[in-house]
């Protein structure tokens, strides 16, 4: 539904999203990057989601795809700091959460509570006995944050805090558009 990231050298900042609805989608909100990019992603808020079947509800990748050329700069490392979701509920999904940030610059900052997230349960004609293909609910590597209320419980490196994730008040700009008839 909504990708932030990938070729960015720049940076993303101060974004919010409220009140979205996603059915039978691979993820909700997507975050990702790579070593070699550079650029920033920070203070991204999300409040109120309702997802209904898909693959990942949180997924966030340090790893995302290929650089055109090879001589991309591998110190060029990006800044994830500040990503905040809220109310969340989800039904029927695969996995809760795939969080993986970049060694030695992890993503940081992450803020997820009141979140219920229903995972996906097979049929007893459709499960597999075979131990390798069972998924945990959460995959996190290379980041730091907290939650709050969150099920499943989340993976080690997010604990519970007991905190709700921020959401900013203030109106912005986009709130204020007015629509006019124009002639020619």
């Amino acid at each position: 539904m909504v990708a932030i990231g990938s070729e960015m050298s720049g940076g993303v900042q101060d974004v919010r999203i409220e009140d979205l609805t996603a059915i039978n989608t691979e993820s909700a909100v997507r975050i990702k990057s790579a070593v070699g990019r550079g650029g920033f992603v920070k203070d991204i808020f999300v409040k109120g989601l309702n997802l209904n079947t898909m693959k990942y509800v949180f997924w966030m990748t340090g790893s995302y795809g290929d650089h055109p050329d090879s001589k991309f700069d591998p110190k060029a490392l990006p800044e994830i700091n500040g990503i905040n979701f809220r109310d969340v509920t989800a039904k029927n999904a695969t996995i809760a959460g795939k969080l993986e940030g970049i060694s030695n610059d992890p993503f940081t900052g992450i803020c997820i509570s009141n979140a219920t997230i229903e995972m996906f349960v097979k049929k007893d004609s459709d499960i597999e006995m075979d131990a390798k293909k069972v998924k945990l609910p959460w995959n996190c590597t290379d980041v730091a944050g907290v939650t709050s209320n969150v099920v499943p419980q989340p993976c080690a490196l997010l604990p519970d805090k007991k905190v709700d994730c921020p959401f900013p008040t203030d109106k912005l700009a986009i709130e204020n558009v007015q629509f006019k008839t124009c002639s020619i």
